[in-house]
């Protein structure tokens, strides 16, 4: 995977940022969305494509675009830089392979403590009845 091939797929736009912020955030667009196109990405290979699909498939669109937004700041730049830097950490967290887990044998020392707590617990709770006379 190549982070600036990447980069040259995506897609900025500039919209408007909400919340509060007076009269000057009424006039500029500093919020930065951003598009990626996973299915038609040249970046990736077809593994990476149905890796990054699987993990992110409540993040896609139905057309398999990712679309991301930041609005942290005040500046287009920043904001940029900012879900610029999302988008790799999130690309890069995708394509990690778990380890698969190796089940293990539960020690028979374990097991005998077990019973044994469970043992002494049923005592404790049956000397608490009133005796049969």
């Amino acid at each position: 995977m190549n982070e600036d091939t990447l980069i040259q797929e995506l897609t900025f736009k500039a919209i408007r940022s909400s919340g509060s912020g007076g009269q000057h955030v009424n006039k500029v667009s500093s919020k930065i969305e951003l598009a990626f196109n996973l299915r038609e990405s040249q970046a990736l290979t077809e593994l990476q494509k149905l890796r990054i699909e699987e993990k992110l498939k409540n993040r896609l669109t139905n057309d398999g675009v990712l679309i991301l937004q930041c609005g942290e700041t005040r500046s287009q730049h920043k904001n940029k830089a900012i879900i610029t830097q999302r988008f790799l950490e999130l690309i890069k967290a995708s394509l990690v392979v778990r380890k698969k887990r190796i089940k293990t044998k539960v020690p028979k020392s374990v097991i005998k403590k077990r019973l044994n707590n469970k043992k002494r617990n049923a005592e404790k709770k049956a000397n608490r009845k009133k005796p049969d006379v």
